[in-house]
């Protein structure tokens, strides 16, 4: 049972779009007044400097759920990262299958993982979908979000975002969709092209194969303008002045892909699963990644990569990602690339 605590509560208007923010004054769990504006209705202690943040997004009508690692001192910056196409359902989170404590414990810098989203590509869908609902990802995560998280956390307002496989892709969406939010940007083993036929193929298999939904509603018909609009090659000249890290592996099998491995130990059928399925998956996004190098080189943006020789699409490797990347996205936010 949640206990209820004395609140502060302010507003902030983030282009148009108004958020309630609450704030704990004691105590580690609280619920805001009800009302049409994003809000966050609870917070409640999930261990040593772990939240789970209930958050109400006004853009959705709905509820979504935030896992927190609190930077061990106020006034820090803020590191999103988001989860793949299962949205982190079933242990598919970042909290799940990395080492979130063990890496950032000694680094003064928050951590949010949205739960939620499975198979929506983080997006503004145009219409509701009867199967994945309402998605205005966009809204809710560059909008609504950070306020009230800068706010609960006492930050220092700095963002920056990463994001695997489907969110490979919506990190970089949403990076040049708002480009005043992130300073830096992370995509491991995304596919940056939405609008041309092996991009447009990709996202039909994970939101309408995998997740049931429709892309007529998400962006439109296929080719239509939808699909360009939300494409990071074709808009690529809006990631120049953020740092960008991408980074994936061929699809052969490396380090991690074997038995006794992350994640596989002595389940055969996951290894086999793994060497197939994810060895295709990852050839795919390793293709789309090096495309998008060669835009943003056309372009004489400045980008850091990493391409792997081998990998296949899986947690062990993007948890690696996620360590090499440090070096890109703590300068960015002007913090050391060490431990503090």
């Amino acid at each position: 049972m949640r206990s209820r605590f004395r609140l502060r509560q302010a507003t902030v208007s983030a282009l148009g779009v108004l958020v309630t923010v609450v704030v704990l004054m004691s105590g580690s769990a609280a619920v805001a007044t009800a009302g049409p504006e994003s809000s966050i209705v609870a917070v409640d202690s999930a261990g040593v400097r772990r939240d789970v943040v209930q958050v109400h997004s006004a853009a959705m009508d709905r509820e979504i759920t935030i896992d927190v690692f609190r930077a061990d001192a106020s006034g820090a910056p803020t590191l999103y990262l988001l989860n793949g196409a299962a949205g982190g359902d079933g242990g598919s989170s970042w909290f799940d299958q990395t080492d979130i404590a063990g890496f950032f414990g000694a680094k003064n810098v928050n951590v949010v993982v949205p739960r939620g989203g499975a198979a929506s590509y983080y997006t503004d869908w145009l219409r509701d979908d009867p199967v994945l609902g309402r998605n205005k990802w966009s809204t809710f995560l560059g909008l609504e979000l950070p306020p009230l998280m800068n706010t609960l956390l006492d930050s220092n307002g700095v963002n920056s975002v990463a994001g695997i496989s489907m969110a490979g892709t919506s990190v970089l969406q949403l990076a040049i969709a708002h480009p005043s939010v992130y300073r830096s940007v992370s995509s491991f083993s995304g596919c940056a092209r939405t609008s041309d036929p092996v991009g447009a193929m990709y996202v039909r298999s994970v939101v309408e194969a995998r997740g049931g939904g429709s892309t007529t509603n998400m962006w439109g018909p296929p080719g239509s303008d939808g699909w360009a609009a939300n494409d990071p090659y074709v808009h690529a000249e809006g990631l120049r002045g953020i740092a960008v890290y991408i980074s994936s592996g061929t699809g052969a099998p490396g380090a991690f892909d074997v038995p006794g491995g992350p994640g596989i130990g002595s389940d055969y059928g996951k290894l086999a699963q793994q060497l197939a399925v994810g060895a295709v998956i990852e050839a795919t996004t390793d293709n789309c990644s090096r495309q998008m190098q060669q835009r943003l080189q056309e372009l004489n943006i400045a980008a850091t990569y990493n391409f792997r020789p081998t990998g296949t699409h899986s947690w062990a490797y993007w948890e690696q990602d996620l360590h090499d990347a440090w070096s890109v996205i703590a300068p960015s936010m002007d913090l050391p690339t060490g431990t503090r």
